[in-house]
This record gives C-alpha cells, sequence and structure tokens, in this order.
C-alpha cells in the first residue's frame, strides 16, 4: 500500500496530543514527594506522604519539613534547594535511612535518595528507593565502567546503540532493552537490542509516531529518564490538589516520580510490560531517540541503577552526536569537492549550461541524484535517468508557480498530484530544485528513483482498542505488520539540500558574469558596429565614383572601336562591363546596408495591402510571358516606417517573383505562385502580427536556414539567380529595428516561406517626426535602396569622345550623388 504516514490512524488521537500529561495530580507510590515554601515549610504533599511520617495527611500542610521527613533529610533537602541555580534542573541532595525505621518500624525499609528541582515558582522534594546511604555517584561508576570503556570500540551509531542496549539489560536486570531513533516523521525504528529468553523480538520494526505524542516528547527532552515500575500502580495523589502559592495543579515536568497517562499505561499491557524504563537520547537539543527497557513484571530498579542508566544514555547522546558531526562533516565535504570540480569545468567553458551536462558524474553526484537537468533559456540539457523534455515542461510550469529557490521533496506526486499525467513516473520520485530566474524560466533539478522499502512495523498501527473510548485509546496488537511503499525517494540530507543553494548561488555568480561580460562585448561591438557602418559607408560612397567610370568608358569603348576589336578583345569588353556593373550594384546595396541601422524612424499607420499590391505591379513587370499567380490576403494596418517596409517587402516580393525560376515558362507547367499573407502571433510572437511571403521555387536545405539572413550569404549559385545577398541582410535589420523577428522554412524544389512579425503596438525610440511629403519620402527611400540595375548617366557622348575626360555622373533613380 502506498506510504503516507498522514493517514495513519494511530493510538493518540488529537486529543490525547492534548492530554496534559504534565499536571497529573499525582505520583507514583514507590517514592514520596514534597512542596515546600522558602521557610521551609510543607505546602503540598503526596498522600502517601503520611505513611513515611507517621501522621495525617491533612496534618502535614503547614508543618516545616523536619517534622515531616526528620532534620538529617530535612537539612539535605533545603540546602540542595538554596543552592539550585538552573531552573527545572534535578538536583541530588544526598541519601537517607527511611525515617520509619528510626521509629522502631519493624519493617525492612530501603533508604531514600533526595531529589530536588525548582518549576515555575514551586520548590518541590522527592524521596526515591536506594540501594543504600553511600555517594550515589561513587556507585554509579562501577556500573558505567564497562560501557564507558567498550565506546572506542564501536565504529558507528548502530555499533554505540548495541552496546548501550547490552549495558543497560545487565545493569537494569530488565528483561528486553530497545534502543530506537526517531526518523524525520517521527517513527521509531528499533536499531539495537538485548533480551532474556521468551521476550518478543522488535529488531528493525518501527512504531507509529502517534505512540509518543508531541507532549510527550517535549517532556522526554527535559525530564530525560522516565519510570514505571508497575503498570497496576495506583496514583498517590497531590494534597491538596492546587498548589496554594499559584492556585493552578502543580506541574511535574521534572519530577521522577510524575504519574503516567492511562493511555500509556493500557499500552503497555497490551504489549505485555508492566514495568519499564525510558532514557532519552537527545542530539542537538532534539529527541533523537530512546533507550527504553521493559519487563513482563512489576520492577524497581534502585536510583543508583536509574542514575547510571541515565548518564549511559547521555554519553551515548554526545557519541550520537559527535558520530553525526564527523560522517556529515566529511559528507559535505566530499560534497563541495565535487561541486568545486563542476563549477571549476563550468566556468572555464564558453557555454556552461552544456558543461553542466558533459559532467554528469559531478552533476549528479554534487547531490546523489539519479537523473537530472538543467533548463536554460529555452534549452534542456537531460543528464542520466531523467524524465523526457515534454514532462520537463510541464514541470517547469509547474515550479513557475512555487515560491522556494530550494525545493526538495522525496514524495513528488504528494507535492505535486499531477505529476503521474504529465509522463513524470518512478525515474522521478523525490525532485530536488534550485530555481536562478522564474521570469526567464531557468531551473537545476535534481531527480531520485523510487526506492520501493518493506516496512514492518511493531503492530498496525491503525489499530483501536475497541474496549476503550474512539478518541483516547491505544492500539491493541503489536503482531509484525508489514507495510510496501512505493512512490518515494530516498529522502535529501540537510547537506544536499545546503550544497545546492550554495550551487544555486555559484550558478548566479557565473551567470552574471558572463552578463557583464556579455555587456562589455556589446559595448564594443556597439562601437564597432558603428565605425564599421562609418567605414561601409565611406567605402561605398567612395568607389562609386571609379566604378561607374570604368562601365562608362568601357561603353564607349565598346560603341566607339568594338568592331576593330578581335573576338578575344570583345569578349574582354563584356567581361568588363557586366562586372563593374555588379560591382556597383554591389556597392549600392551595400551604402543602403550602412544605412539602415543609421536612419531614423518614421512610423505612420500604413496599409499593408495597398504597399503589397503596389509591389507586386512592379516587381512583376519584367517576367515576360512567364506565368504568375499572386494572392494578397487582407493584411490589415501596421505602426511602421513606410519607406523601410517598402525596401522589407520589395526584397521578399522581388526574391520570391526571382526563385520561382522556370515555373510558368512552359504553358503545360505549374505556374509561378506567390502569397502574402498574415497570422496572428502565438508563443513568443504574441501581441504581434506574423507576415508572411510564400512561393513554390526553388526552396533550400532547412540545414543553411541560418545563413540565409546574414550578410553576403547566398543559398543558390549566382550564375542561376543573381544578387548580392544583401537583401534580405536588410530585412532583417529593419524588421529587428521594428522590434520583430524574421524566420523562414523551406523545402528543396517545393518553396520557400519567409516569415517576419510587427508588434501591434510600436513605439520606437528617439522617433522623429512623421510628416514628410512625397518628395521627401522618394528620396529617403532612394538612399536605402538599390533602385534600378546599376548604370552610369553620361552627360555628353561627343564632349568625352573629343577629350577623353572623366565621364560625370548623375543617378536618375535618385540614390544620392558622389
Amino acid at each position: 500500500m502506498p506510504y503516507d504516514s498522514q493517514s495513519l490512524v494511530t493510538a493518540s488521537s488529537d486529543d490525547c496530543a492534548r492530554e496534559p500529561i504534565h499536571i497529573p495530580g499525582g505520583i507514583q507510590p514507590h517514592g514520596y514527594l514534597l512542596s515546600v515554601d522558602e521557610a521551609g515549610r510543607v505546602v503540598q504533599a503526596s498522600r502517601n506522604v503520611a505513611v513515611l511520617a507517621g501522621i495525617d495527611i491533612e496534618a502535614v500542610a503547614g508543618r516545616a519539613l523536619a517534622e515531616v521527613v526528620g532534620a538529617e533529610a530535612a537539612g539535605l533537602a533545603l540546602r540542595a534547594l538554596d543552592s539550585l541555580e538552573a531552573e527545572g534542573i534535578p538536583l541530588y541532595a544526598g541519601s537517607i535511612d527511611d525515617p520509619r525505621t528510626g521509629r522502631g518500624d519493624a519493617s525492612s525499609h530501603p533508604p531514600l535518595a533526595i531529589v530536588v528541582h525548582s518549576h515555575l515558582g514551586v520548590r518541590i522534594v522527592e524521596f526515591e528507593p536506594a540501594r543504600g546511604r553511600a555517594e550515589v555517584f561513587a556507585s554509579m561508576y562501577p556500573l558505567v565502567r564497562t560501557f564507558i570503556n567498550s565506546l572506542q570500540h564501536a565504529g558507528d551509531i548502530e555499533g554505540l546503540a548495541a552496546l548501550a542496549a547490552r549495558e543497560v539489560h545487565r545493569i537494569t536486570g530488565f528483561g528486553r532493552t530497545m534502543v530506537y531513533s526517531f526518523d524525520d516523521e517521527g517513527h521509531g525504528h528499533v536499531i539495537a537490542e538485548s533480551m532474556e529468553p521468551g521476550y518478543a523480538s522488535y529488531l528493525s520494526q518501527r512504531f507509529p509516531a502517534s505512540d509518543i505524542p508531541v507532549q510527550a516528547r517535549a517532556l522526554y527532552v527535559r525530564n530525560r529518564i522516565r519510570l514505571i515500575a508497575d503498570a497496576d500502580y495506583v496514583a498517590a495523589p497531590l494534597v491538596p490538589a492546587l498548589h496554594p502559592a499559584t492556585g493552578k495543579p502543580t506541574d511535574l515536568t521534572y519530577a521522577s516520580l510524575r504519574s503516567i497517562s492511562p493511555v500509556h499505561v493500557q499500552y503497555m499491557k497490551n504489549m505485555g510490560t508492566w514495568a519499564s524504563m525510558s532514557m532519552s537520547i537527545v542530539v542537538r537539543g532534539r529527541l533523537w531517540g530512546l533507550i527504553s527497557c521493559h519487563h513482563d513484571t512489576a520492577r524497581l530498579p534502585s536510583f543508583e541503577v536509574r542514575t547510571a542508566c541515565e548518564h549511559i544514555a547521555q554519553v551515548l547522546s554526545l557519541q550520537v552526536e559527535a558520530k553525526e558531526d564527523h560522517a556529515e562533516a566529511d559528507y559535505r565535504l566530499a560534497l563541495r569537492r565535487t561541486q568545486t570540480n563542476l563549477l571549476a569545468s563550468m566556468a572555464n567553458t564558453e557555454d556552461f549550461v552544456e558543461s553542466i551536462g558533459s559532467d554528469a558524474r559531478s552533476l549528479l553526484g554534487l547531490v546523489g541524484a539519479t537523473g537530472a537537468v538543467a533548463v536554460f533559456e529555452g534549452r534542456i540539457v537531460r543528464v542520466g535517468d531523467a524524465p523526457p523534455d515534454a514532462a520537463i515542461e510541464a514541470m517547469v510550469t509547474w515550479l513557475d508557480a512555487q515560491s522556494e529557490e530550494v525545493f526538495a521533496t522525496d514524495n513528488l506526486a504528494q507535492a505535486w498530484p499531477e505529476a503521474a499525467d504529465h509522463g513524470l513516473g518512478p525515474e522521478a520520485a523525490g525532485v530536488l530544485v534550485v530555481s536562478l530566474s522564474r521570469l526567464f524560466r531557468n531551473y537545476v533539478i535534481w531527480f531520485r528513483a523510487e526506492v520501493v522499502r518493506t516496512i514492518r512495523w511493531a503492530g498496525d498501527p491503525r489499530a483501536k482498542l475497541s474496549t476503550l473510548s474512539t478518541t483516547l485509546s491505544p492500539r491493541e496488537s503489536f503482531e509484525v505488520w508489514t507495510q510496501i511503499v512505493r512512490g518515494r525517494s530516498q529522502p535529501w540530507r540537510q547537506a544536499e539540500i545546503e550544497v545546492a543553494g550554495e550551487f544555486r548561488g555559484a550558478l548566479l555568480g557565473i551567470v552574471l558574469r558572463r552578463a557583464e561580460e556579455l555587456a562589455q562585448l556589446a559595448l564594443e561591438l556597439g562601437r564597432v558596429n558603428r565605425e564599421l557602418e562609418g567605414f561601409s559607408y565611406t567605402v561605398s560612397h567612395d568607389l562609386r565614383a571609379p566604378l561607374r567610370h570604368i562601365v562608362g568608358f568601357a561603353d564607349l569603348l565598346r560603341d566607339m572601336d568594338y568592331s576593330r576589336l578581335s573576338d578575344r578583345g570583345k569578349h574582354f569588353i563584356e567581361r568588363i562591363i557586366a562586372q563593374a556593373r555588379f560591382g556597383g550594384k554591389l556597392v549600392d546595396d551595400l551604402l543602403a546596408f550602412s544605412q539602415m541601422g543609421r536612419a531614423a524612424l518614421r512610423p505612420q499607420r500604413l496599409d499593408m495591402k495597398a504597399l503589397v499590391e503596389r509591389l507586386v505591379s512592379e516587381e512583376s513587370k519584367d517576367i515576360g510571358t512567364r506565368r504568375l499567380e499572386c494572392r494578397v490576403g487582407d493584411l490589415g494596418h501596421v505602426m511602421a516606417d513606410p519607406v523601410l517596409m517598402d525596401v522589407v517587402l520589395r526584397n521578399l516580393i522581388a526574391n520570391a517573383i526571382k526563385f520561382t525560376g522556370l515555373r510558368g515558362v512552359d504553358a503545360d507547367g505549374a505556374p509561378a505562385q506567390v502569397e502574402i499573407g498574415v497570422e496572428p502571433g502565438e508563443g513568443e510572437h504574441a501581441g504581434h502580427d506574423v507576415f508572411f511571403v510564400r512561393d513554390n521555387g526553388v526552396g533550400f536545405d532547412m540545414r543553411y536556414a541560418d545563413k540565409l539572413f546574414g550578410v553576403f550569404q547566398r543559398l543558390h549559385r549566382v550564375e542561376e539567380f543573381p544578387g548580392t545577398g544583401i537583401g534580405l541582410a536588410s530585412v532583417r535589420r529593419i524588421v529587428e529595428r521594428h522590434g520583430g523577428t524574421t524566420w523562414a522554412h523551406a523545402e528543396v524544389d517545393k518553396g520557400a516561406t519567409i516569415r517576419f512579425s510587427l508588434p501591434r503596438d510600436f513605439v520606437p525610440e528617439g522617433t522623429t517626426g512623421v510628416n514628410e511629403t512625397a518628395a521627401e519620402a522618394a528620396s529617403r527611400l532612394a538612399a536605402v535602396s538599390s533602385g534600378q540595375p546599376y548604370k552610369p548617366v553620361l552627360k555628353d557622348l561627343k564632349d568625352l569622345k573629343g577629350t577623353e575626360n572623366e565621364c560625370a555622373e548623375t543617378d536618375p533613380a535618385g540614390r544620392g550623388q558622389s
């Protein structure tokens, strides 16, 4: 069955957990308790003190302590009370002969040990049976000597626990002694045991957390030894019931004789136990476990024996803490070594996300995981036994709603019930997540696989004793009850959670450093780009004149002396003219491209359909007899610079017509098809309009799609499809200046689709005035467009023939002068 500690219907309900066990109103009758005021007068006493003092209990209150227990006992007790320095800490005052012996009582009465303490302003004196009157601590060492001398031979906590169980069993004579530890949920696990024949073994079994209610655990931390000498005892009530000084029931938290809850007494009997003694193992202020002794008949160990067992528990607590601290320190050191190696490899690579995946052993070993993923800027790098990408994306969506920077669970199905619906299975039973950025959805996630465990409980923890009330009842059976635990991984240790947090901080440092480096690089690139733009503008501008002169003089040479040239000379002239014209066109395009990033934007409300229809009409004039089908959708309006948008659409439409190649030439073949449309943006393009220009031309191989929008990048031979390779680079630059993006998709010989997005609400920084005249717009268009095919315009051919002076030029398209 699935493991769920919350679903276990256990012996102690919420009502039991609220039982006021620290104010039971009485004590166990094997000892005596009195409360005295500052003057040493008795103000409250257990009813059995009347037997000890030989007077009626009603006559005890108001008497001097010496009158009740004798001068010697009173002197020891009052001096000890006056010397108390710490609230609630019991102090051994000494031992005396039972006062009844001095009164000639013929019965044999053991000596009494006197223990005093003060709590909440109430001064308490307890008398408990002892072995003798000798100094209790002198008699304690022989009892614990074997345990102390054997400590160094115990290599681990289980060895320490086994040693403690054997020694306490030997010292006390109880039939069964167990040592058990508590897990994070409070369930007890028996890790050592020593017992006489005939007693049931609980070794390796578990006791549910509810066997020891919350308030009982708190008492175990404060008062670290508890004895129940006889499960059939009848409590000796305190007289009067309310303490005269406080008007409330006396708090017996630190009293060793405190009466026990009837529920626990019944629990003992159900277990076949009539006497028990428990010593607390407290580690770093937390109840780590218990040494628990059981006997099948009533048993009253002497005060010296109980003191020796309490000492063993204290030494065991210190040893457990030391071994845990040592093991934890070693483990933390190993984790930090792993972290250092991992960070070193990451810091020395350009792509630290990829470096995470390349050192799988270190990444998994950092927190003891079986799988991991790094999610960074939309990329998912998987390591080890990690869930598929679709499951990771769903998990990231869930993590976006969490608030912790470091999140850990060993039961993901409980923390996120929909996990299985998204494909997260047994390989992701436990997760440890560090968030680098929820805004950009950057995470590192470690996974632990499910560990199927079989837990042997000491009885079904859900069982109730039918004869008692439904709210306050212990469980009846302690027969072994087996539970199969599924859906959980090994729990994450605190050291692993902490090192994950440190790793997060280190990653943020790397990211920040990379961001600073990129910012510095961006500044440098910006400077270089400005210099390159200026350089390209200057070079292209200055090259226009000599190239035009070359074309002009070559044209003249061909016109004037063509007939006198050899065939070889004629070929050279044609090559000169063709290459010079191409060079001029390239210079014009380069000049226009350099101006794309410099010209101020003048956005206006632009009718995209009207613009596209005009451009289609212009660009399809020179296709001759080739059949062309052009579909233009309802493109709506956008806020954009009309001049630059003219450049974008002219390039895309011209390319679509050009790259349809020979389609439409053959009357029987398929016509050239060009479609221009718009779609609403989705995902990362939400809030944008996505325009597309689609053709059925030659297409291209998608392996080279990244090159498409680069400067001077061509995917086809210039002999087949002439061009300079700058058009699409200009398209991308213009679209990006408008806040959009460009991308393409194609299939070889089936056509291509070029898309670009434009934001619906575009407000560029530093917008200049938009009131352009038609002439100004035409002039600006000429400045950022290569316009008509490159050719020189001569002033006067006759003057040039006669003087052979330089060719003066103008530009009929208005593209600017040299």
